[in-house]
């Protein structure tokens, strides 16, 4: 999670409704993590401190990411961990994705091997908003503008297995005043989702 001062720049949310969003974004994201019967541990790798006391708050390591440099190298640093506290497998996932369904996450990761990279395209399909690793070093994340086909690539050079495996509730992250409206439309019409994003926005 980025510190809240340069995070979602491109919404066009003054500070004070913008910060409330994010924390309550994230809230919702480590809830369905949290319920998620496949998932052991979480971290929270971010340089905000308010996003630090809602990890900490939901249970989560928090690590600092003291460069804030972008989602690739906070993604690295939680890999770390992961590979020194000896785990086979890691999620990536980002805290702009509210809509998170915790069974869709479970099957997401049922059945994962010793050597698989399985990546979850945005709605436009270019993006990414989320990589299964395993080991967790996988490949190197590349998050961004048109991350999908360089995930794609970087799996396909590692010859290790991999697919491109679409969620539902993963397909909606929060960048643009257009993505700002389908998550509006999307909780407007599905009552009970991500409740914390949906008060905020006054939903």
């Amino acid at each position: 999670m980025k510190r809240f001062a340069a995070a979602k720049q491109r919404l066009g949310l003054d500070d004070e409704r913008r910060a409330p969003l994010l924390v309550a974004m994230l809230e919702d994201v480590l809830e369905a993590i949290g319920g998620s019967r496949m998932v052991e541990r979480t971290i929270v790798v971010t340089g905000e401190p308010a996003a630090a006391e809602v990890g900490a708050a939901r249970g989560a390591e928090v690590l600092t990411d003291p460069a804030d440099e972008g989602h690739p190298e906070a993604a690295l640093i939680g890999i770390e961990r992961a590979r020194e506290e000896g785990s086979a497998c890691v999620v990536l996932l980002p805290g702009d994705c509210p809509l998170l369904d915790p069974r869709e996450l479970d099957s997401l990761l049922t059945g994962v091997g010793e050597r698989y990279v399985a990546v979850v395209p945005d709605r436009h399909g270019s993006g990414t908003n989320a990589l299964v690793l395993a080991p967790p070093d996988a490949i190197r994340p590349a998050f961004g503008e048109g991350s999908r086909e360089r995930h794609v690539e970087a799996a396909r050079n590692s010859g290790f297995p991999y697919s491109a495996e679409p969620v539902p509730s993963l397909a909606l992250d929060l960048d643009t005043p257009a993505d700002l409206i389908a998550l509006t439309r999307e909780l407007d019409s599905g009552r009970g989702r991500a409740a914390r994003t949906a008060r905020v926005l006054g939903i």
